[in-house]
Protein backbone atom coordinates (compact mmCIF):
# COMPACT_ATOMS: atom_id res chain seq x y z
CA UNK A 1 0.00 0.00 0.00
CA UNK A 2 1.26 3.71 -0.65
CA UNK A 3 1.92 6.13 2.63
CA UNK A 4 -1.09 7.21 2.38
CA UNK A 5 -2.97 4.43 2.54
CA UNK A 6 -1.11 3.61 5.74
CA UNK A 7 -2.02 7.10 7.09
CA UNK A 8 -5.25 6.99 5.73
CA UNK A 9 -5.62 3.47 7.57
CA UNK A 10 -3.79 4.17 10.91
CA UNK A 11 -6.31 7.31 11.17
CA UNK A 12 -9.31 5.29 9.81
CA UNK A 13 -8.41 3.16 13.04
CA UNK A 14 -8.34 5.34 15.48
CA UNK A 15 -11.82 6.96 14.25
CA UNK A 16 -13.48 3.46 14.80
CA UNK A 17 -11.96 3.24 18.69
CA UNK A 18 -12.86 6.76 19.35
CA UNK A 19 -16.46 6.16 18.35
CA UNK A 20 -16.92 3.54 19.99
CA UNK A 21 -15.40 4.77 23.67
CA UNK A 22 -17.53 7.39 23.33
CA UNK A 23 -20.53 5.73 23.01
CA UNK A 24 -19.45 4.47 26.33
CA UNK A 25 -16.93 1.41 26.05
CA UNK A 26 -14.60 0.70 28.41
CA UNK A 27 -12.73 -2.01 27.32
CA UNK A 28 -12.10 -3.15 23.61
CA UNK A 29 -11.19 -6.45 22.48
CA UNK A 30 -9.33 -7.13 18.79
CA UNK A 31 -9.63 -9.94 17.00
CA UNK A 32 -8.33 -10.42 12.89
CA UNK A 33 -9.82 -12.18 10.01
CA UNK A 34 -8.19 -12.91 6.96
CA UNK A 35 -5.90 -15.19 4.72
CA UNK A 36 -2.54 -15.19 4.48
CA UNK A 37 -1.77 -12.37 7.40
CA UNK A 38 0.39 -14.34 9.22
CA UNK A 39 2.66 -14.00 6.58
CA UNK A 40 2.38 -10.40 6.41
CA UNK A 41 2.31 -10.22 10.32
CA UNK A 42 5.55 -12.65 10.27
CA UNK A 43 7.22 -10.22 7.39
CA UNK A 44 6.21 -7.17 9.36
CA UNK A 45 7.62 -8.80 12.78
CA UNK A 46 11.09 -9.60 11.45
CA UNK A 47 11.24 -6.15 9.74
CA UNK A 48 11.02 -4.22 13.07
CA UNK A 49 13.15 -6.37 14.92
CA UNK A 50 15.69 -8.31 14.39
CA UNK A 51 13.92 -12.16 14.38
CA UNK A 52 14.97 -14.34 11.68
CA UNK A 53 12.37 -15.06 8.91
CA UNK A 54 13.21 -18.62 9.59
CA UNK A 55 11.73 -18.39 13.24
CA UNK A 56 8.39 -15.35 12.30
CA UNK A 57 7.37 -17.56 9.98
CA UNK A 58 4.92 -20.62 11.36
CA UNK A 59 2.08 -22.80 9.48
CA UNK A 60 -0.82 -20.44 9.83
CA UNK A 61 -3.73 -22.33 9.71
CA UNK A 62 -1.95 -25.18 8.14
CA UNK A 63 -0.03 -25.46 5.20
CA UNK A 64 2.33 -28.49 4.21
CA UNK A 65 6.47 -28.40 3.39
CA UNK A 66 6.17 -27.35 0.31
CA UNK A 67 3.51 -24.58 0.95
CA UNK A 68 5.91 -23.70 3.83
CA UNK A 69 8.95 -23.20 1.98
CA UNK A 70 7.27 -21.22 -0.62
CA UNK A 71 5.92 -18.39 2.49
CA UNK A 72 9.44 -18.46 4.12
CA UNK A 73 10.62 -17.26 0.51
CA UNK A 74 7.91 -14.77 -0.19
CA UNK A 75 8.47 -13.43 4.09
CA UNK A 76 11.85 -13.00 3.17
CA UNK A 77 11.41 -11.13 -0.16
CA UNK A 78 8.73 -8.96 1.95
CA UNK A 79 11.82 -8.24 4.92
CA UNK A 80 14.47 -7.62 1.90
CA UNK A 81 12.41 -5.01 0.41
CA UNK A 82 11.35 -3.43 4.12
CA UNK A 83 14.68 -3.39 5.38
CA UNK A 84 16.06 0.05 6.58
CA UNK A 85 13.03 1.81 6.44
CA UNK A 86 10.86 3.21 8.91
CA UNK A 87 7.56 1.65 10.70
CA UNK A 88 5.22 3.34 8.74
CA UNK A 89 7.26 2.73 5.35
CA UNK A 90 7.32 -1.04 6.98
CA UNK A 91 3.77 -1.18 7.32
CA UNK A 92 3.57 0.06 3.81
CA UNK A 93 5.88 -2.59 2.63
CA UNK A 94 4.48 -6.20 4.25
CA UNK A 95 1.51 -4.38 6.17
CA UNK A 96 -2.11 -4.92 5.50
CA UNK A 97 -5.03 -3.10 5.87
CA UNK A 98 -6.49 -4.76 8.58
CA UNK A 99 -2.99 -4.40 10.68
CA UNK A 100 -2.69 -0.96 9.67
CA UNK A 101 -6.43 -0.27 11.13
CA UNK A 102 -5.83 -2.16 14.57
CA UNK A 103 -2.42 -0.04 15.25
CA UNK A 104 -4.41 3.22 14.76
CA UNK A 105 -6.78 1.69 17.35
CA UNK A 106 -4.16 0.49 19.55
CA UNK A 107 -2.83 4.27 19.22
CA UNK A 108 -6.30 5.40 20.19
CA UNK A 109 -7.34 3.34 22.73
CA UNK A 110 -3.09 4.50 24.34
CA UNK A 111 -4.53 8.24 23.87
CA UNK A 112 -7.70 7.35 25.82
CA UNK A 113 -6.25 4.95 28.51
CA UNK A 114 -8.44 2.14 27.33
CA UNK A 115 -7.62 -1.09 28.04
CA UNK A 116 -7.34 -3.56 24.92
CA UNK A 117 -7.84 -7.42 25.25
CA UNK A 118 -5.19 -8.55 22.50
CA UNK A 119 -5.79 -11.81 20.83
CA UNK A 120 -3.18 -14.08 19.54
CA UNK A 121 -0.47 -13.45 16.81
CA UNK A 122 -0.99 -11.05 14.24
CA UNK A 123 -3.42 -8.85 16.63
CA UNK A 124 0.00 -8.93 18.85
CA UNK A 125 2.45 -7.81 16.26
CA UNK A 126 -0.03 -4.87 15.50
CA UNK A 127 0.39 -4.09 19.20
CA UNK A 128 4.11 -4.33 18.60
CA UNK A 129 4.30 -2.22 15.68
CA UNK A 130 2.25 0.57 17.42
CA UNK A 131 4.17 0.58 20.77
CA UNK A 132 6.86 1.25 18.09
CA UNK A 133 5.38 4.37 17.41
CA UNK A 134 3.87 5.19 21.04
CA UNK A 135 5.42 3.31 23.72
CA UNK A 136 2.84 4.07 26.05
CA UNK A 137 0.13 1.92 24.19
CA UNK A 138 1.74 -1.02 26.32
CA UNK A 139 0.23 0.17 29.49
CA UNK A 140 -3.45 -0.52 28.13
CA UNK A 141 -2.35 -4.05 26.51
CA UNK A 142 -3.71 -7.02 28.42
CA UNK A 143 -3.01 -10.20 26.37
CA UNK A 144 -5.15 -12.86 26.65
CA UNK A 145 -3.67 -15.86 25.54
CA UNK A 146 -0.60 -17.72 24.02
CA UNK A 147 -1.14 -18.68 19.99
CA UNK A 148 0.23 -21.86 18.95
CA UNK A 149 2.38 -19.55 16.16
CA UNK A 150 5.92 -19.88 17.70
CA UNK A 151 6.85 -16.25 17.21
CA UNK A 152 3.91 -15.48 18.90
CA UNK A 153 6.15 -16.33 22.05
CA UNK A 154 9.00 -13.99 21.11
CA UNK A 155 6.06 -10.99 20.34
CA UNK A 156 4.93 -11.83 24.10
CA UNK A 157 9.08 -12.01 25.32
CA UNK A 158 9.13 -8.40 23.83
CA UNK A 159 6.49 -7.00 25.72
CA UNK A 160 7.66 -8.87 29.25
CA UNK A 161 3.93 -10.65 28.83
CA UNK A 162 2.10 -13.32 30.97
CA UNK A 163 -1.13 -13.92 28.71
CA UNK A 164 -4.34 -14.97 31.17
CA UNK A 165 -4.45 -18.34 28.87
CA UNK A 166 -2.44 -21.14 26.89
CA UNK A 167 -5.17 -23.34 25.19
CA UNK A 168 -3.22 -24.18 22.11
CA UNK A 169 -5.36 -21.97 20.19
CA UNK A 170 -4.05 -21.46 16.78
CA UNK A 171 -7.78 -20.15 14.92
CA UNK A 172 -7.36 -15.84 15.38
CA UNK A 173 -10.34 -13.95 14.80
CA UNK A 174 -10.78 -12.97 18.45
CA UNK A 175 -11.25 -16.23 20.06
CA UNK A 176 -8.60 -16.01 22.63
CA UNK A 177 -9.44 -12.34 23.48
CA UNK A 178 -13.61 -13.65 23.67
CA UNK A 179 -12.52 -16.44 25.83
CA UNK A 180 -10.48 -14.59 28.76
CA UNK A 181 -13.06 -11.84 28.40
CA UNK A 182 -15.03 -13.57 31.73
CA UNK A 183 -11.82 -13.53 33.70
CA UNK A 184 -11.50 -9.77 32.63
CA UNK A 185 -15.02 -9.22 34.19
CA UNK A 186 -14.46 -11.45 37.27
CA UNK A 187 -11.60 -10.16 38.32
CA UNK A 188 -13.03 -5.97 38.27
CA UNK A 189 -16.56 -7.66 39.78
CA UNK A 190 -14.04 -9.56 42.23
CA UNK A 191 -12.02 -5.85 43.26
CA UNK A 192 -15.06 -4.06 43.20
CA UNK A 193 -17.43 -6.20 45.32
CA UNK A 194 -16.01 -8.67 47.68
CA UNK A 195 -16.27 -7.64 51.14
CA UNK A 196 -13.57 -6.67 53.22
CA UNK A 197 -12.87 -8.13 56.74
CA UNK A 198 -14.35 -4.53 57.86
CA UNK A 199 -17.68 -4.96 55.94
CA UNK A 200 -17.94 -8.49 56.61
CA UNK A 201 -17.55 -8.22 60.52
CA UNK A 202 -14.74 -10.51 60.71
CA UNK A 203 -12.32 -9.89 63.20
CA UNK A 204 -8.50 -10.70 63.38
Amino acid sequence: MTLEQVTKGIEAGRNIIASKIESGVNLLMFGEMGIGNTSSASALLSSITELPVEQSVGLGTGINADQLALKLALVQRGVDRAQGKSVTEILSHVGGFEIVHMVGGFLEASKRQIPVLVDGFIVSVAALIAAKLDPSVEDVLLFSHTSQEAAHHYVLEQFDAKPLLDLSLRLGEGTGAALAYPIIKCAAEFYNSMASFDSAGVTV
